[in-house]
């Protein structure tokens, strides 16, 4: 089913949802279902899998080093074909324009038809970590939009190199991301909401969001979003803070503000478990104004850990 479905069957009612990362290869997946395996009573609808481009590793060769490209966290489609089948699900598959070109992509959306996966999520994704600035592949898409397109261009028949006659057409439902303190590379918040509102037009049929602490911040996103005409479900991305280095990293990475309040308790904390603790309090805080506010659906960013997110999701849904 569509996620656009399950919102709109759950008549008003706020949904749980959450993303999970793929595990390294030369992992065991049973270390992704033990995380999966407590979020299950909470009833989700959807369980996102992120999707992570080319990394280069270094390989030793008579004394030398040779750089070479590889994906750490190979396997998104089939992890989404994995959890669907075992838990009876739906699984969203993050596809990304890095990394990618548009003929992989075209066969990921082909396999992810085959597999009876309905949604997807498309995103730009970040630059490499040598890079500056985002350089798409050889043949790839340099906008999230352009990658919109061509999924929904698969929905009518219409492939990179014919147009297919066929009763079997693709229907994905589309996911894009929103940022509600803005892109790192936007240059203001309403630039931003220009971008996303392309996306929109595009095609895309709902919108989940960065990650974000105050309320306020998403609550402002949707205003201005609905006042430029972006009328899909917005659905606010959420994590709880887990470990004191977190004050610095989230914000660097995701370019992101902490309220004070809660910078000033974690600061109090003595340790990562009382963190823990108080990133649990301060999220189901933030989950139950959300959720007042009339949010479709609550969306935890999990990280590959479950335990902070059930303590959340036992106190809310």
């Amino acid at each position: 089913m569509k996620v656009t479905d399950h919102i709109d069957k759950a008549n008003g009612k706020t949904l749980f949802s959450f993303e999970i990362i793929p595990p390294k290869k030369g992992k065991n997946i049973q270390e992704l279902y033990d995380n999966i395996d407590p979020l299950m009573e909470f009833q989700p609808p959807f369980i996102d899998v992120t999707t992570s481009r080319e990394e280069f590793v270094y390989v030793e060769r008579d004394g030398l080093y040779d750089r070479q490209i590889t994906r750490m966290r190979p396997g998104t489609v089939g992890i989404c074909a994995a959890i669907k089948h075992k838990y009876n699900v739906d699984t969203v598959p993050h596809v990304l324009c890095g990394g990618f070109t548009k003929q992989e992509t075209e066969y990921l959306l082909v396999d992810c038809q085959y597999l009876g996966i309905e949604n997807v999520m498309a995103l730009r994704g970040d630059a490499m970590s040598h890079q500056r600035y985002f350089e798409p592949a050889d043949g790839g898409h340099n906008f999230a939009t352009d990658l919109v397109k061509q999924i929904k261009n698969i929905n009518k028949g219409r492939y990179l190199h014919d147009v297919v006659e066929t009763d079997h057409l693709s229907d994905f439902c589309v996911g894009v991301a929103g940022y509600p303190e803005k892109h790192m590379e936007a240059p203001s918040l309403k630039s931003d909401l220009k971008r996303l509102k392309e996306k929109v037009d595009a095609g895309s049929d709902y919108i989940v969001t960065q990650m974000f602490f105050d309320n306020s911040k998403f609550f402002e996103f949707v205003k201005e979003a609905r006042a430029i005409g972006i009328d899909v479900p917005i659905i606010p991305g959420i994590k709880p803070v887990a470990v004191k280095k977190h004050l610095q990293l989230l914000p660097q990475v995701f370019k992101i503000d902490l309220p004070e309040e809660l910078i000033n308790e974690v600061e109090k904390c003595k340790s990562n478990k009382e963190v823990r603790e108080v990133g649990i309090e301060w999220c189901i805080k933030q989950s139950k104004e959300l959720m007042d506010f009339g949010v479709p659906v609550l969306h935890y960013y999990s990280m590959g850990k479950s335990s902070n997110i059930e303590k959340i999701a036992s106190a809310i849904f």
